[in-house]
């Protein structure tokens, strides 16, 4: 099931156990024009990785303009005076990099992975379209072909995506993150050069933005590159940000979305907090632990009692995601075994919530969870692309550095109380919304037409 709209899948576990102890010396640096500049050192191997994120997603959009932050994030790479369409990638291939982007409702960035002594080449690059993108209207209408074709093949074209797609405008009242990433079809189809003209100049300059660079490189020498590069480039009035938070559910919502497919599919939401405060914010550490008892490994709750034992589902999970500019969302998905149904796969899945209401989490089913936390960082540790994602993600999200340096404190001293308590709280039919997937013949499909093109973009 799709959760987030980001490169890298599975954020709670990202979230939850990137190892904290290769973060905490993470060194911050602001420049005069407001650019963030996050350096983390990890000698062990000559390569860098450059990360770019504007703190701008999908959930700055308004109605009439969805998908734009996408669109632009495509047209990114369509070049400027300096370099034009297809060099950027072509520079970082040569120097034997490699480089992507990717949006989210909460932000959008652009990564470069290389061997140290290119990290410049990066920063050159990337502050060149930071300021001098070239959108003409003739390229822009040939690429947002490119992102409608990507909107059919991954979502219109694919049953369990157009599932979680009205779940989360059925989930989500008035919320922004009630449109998808990509945007309503609608708004693609009208969306011109001047709507990506505008949100560029809106939303793209160093204010706006925080480079993150791992790798083996000296903090100092990149804060020399980032002056070099980004000092110079002014920053701009960035449009007011108004609060923006979703009214109390009153009762469940239902939603069911026909669509060819050889099986049902079941998607669950229950509104619950992100991380705000990370010192002093107990609940969503708590509801970490909680999908992690739920859905941790092949031994955790749902797998071993309604797949292995039950044998209601052929798959089924949980997920929560810690960090989010806007609400977050406690989630369950799965697909019933043959012989079951959507209905009964949701009566278990409620059911087991139930027995954890009721019964609570054992102590070593706590343990277990918190071993794994803890086993994972050192597997996390060898990454340094992750170690970059995590800093980028909790820095745009609004939160300190510092919550780096916290989590793992926070996790470990989650009691097993607690996560009986979150799920009380939480996991309650106010806050549901039930979305099914109703499986039609496959002989009403339409034939899946090839891709029209394009690399870059989530």
């Amino acid at each position: 099931m799709q959760r987030k709209n980001t490169l890298i899948g599975g954020l709670f576990l990202l979230a939850a156990i990137l190892p904290l102890s290769a973060l905490a010396d993470a060194q911050e640096f602001k420049l005069a024009n407001g650019m963030r500049v996050i350096v983390k050192e990890d000698h062990r191997a000559p390569v860098v990785v450059s990360q770019v994120w504007y703190r701008v997603g999908s959930m700055d959009e308004v109605n009439g303009k969805t998908g734009v932050a996408h669109a632009l994030e495509h047209m990114m790479f369509k070049g400027t005076k300096a370099v034009p369409a297809g060099e950027f990638s072509k520079q970082i291939a040569v120097a034997g990099g490699r480089e992507n982007a990717f949006t989210n409702r909460d932000h959008t960035a652009y990564f470069e992975q290389l061997q140290k002594s290119k990290l410049e080449l990066a920063l050159r690059l990337e502050s060149d379209r930071m300021h001098n993108l070239v959108l003409l209207p003739k390229e822009f209408a040939k690429e947002i072909k490119v992102v409608m074709e990507e909107r059919r093949l991954r979502t219109e074209d694919k049953p369990q995506a157009l599932v979680y797609e009205t779940l989360m405008a059925t989930a989500y009242q008035t919320h922004p993150y009630h449109h998808p990433v990509i945007g309503w079809m609608n708004d693609l189809e009208n969306m011109t050069a001047d709507d990506a003209r505008d949100w560029y100049r809106q939303w793209y300059a160093p204010n706006n933005a925080t480079l993150v660079v791992v790798g083996d490189v000296e903090s100092k020498d990149v804060l020399k590159l980032a002056e070099r590069y980004f000092g110079k480039i002014k920053p701009v009035a960035l449009p007011p940000r108004k609060p923006q938070s979703e009214p109390e559910q009153r009762g469940i919502k239902r939603v069911t979305v026909k669509a060819p497919a050889k099986l049902p599919y079941l998607a669950m939401s229950y509104h619950a907090p992100a991380l705000r405060d990370p010192d002093k914010d107990w609940e969503p550490y708590a509801l970490a632990v909680l999908a992690g008892v739920l859905d941790g490994n092949a031994s955790a709750r749902l797998n071993q009692e309604l797949v292995r034992r039950q044998q209601i589902a052929n798959s089924v999970s949980a997920g929560y995601d810690l960090i989010a500019r806007g609400p977050s969302m406690f989630m369950f998905d799965g697909a019933p075994a043959e012989g079951k149904n959507v209905v009964e796969l949701e009566a278990a899945i409620r059911g087991q919530i139930e027995k954890l209401k009721q019964d609570g989490v054992t102590e070593e089913e706590l343990q277990r969870v918190k071993a794994q936390v803890i086993a994972a960082q050192v597997y996390q540790r060898d990454s340094m692309f992750y170690q970059a994602m995590l800093i980028g993600e909790v820095v745009t999200a609004g939160l300190s550095l510092n919550t780096l340096e916290t989590r793992l404190a926070k996790l470990k001293a989650v009691t097993a109380a607690q996560v009986q308590e979150v799920a009380r709280k939480y996991l309650v039919d106010d806050r549901l919304t039930v979305a099914v997937l109703d499986p039609q013949p496959l002989d009403n499909a339409q034939p899946v037409k090839p891709a029209a093109g394009g690399r870059h973009g989530n």
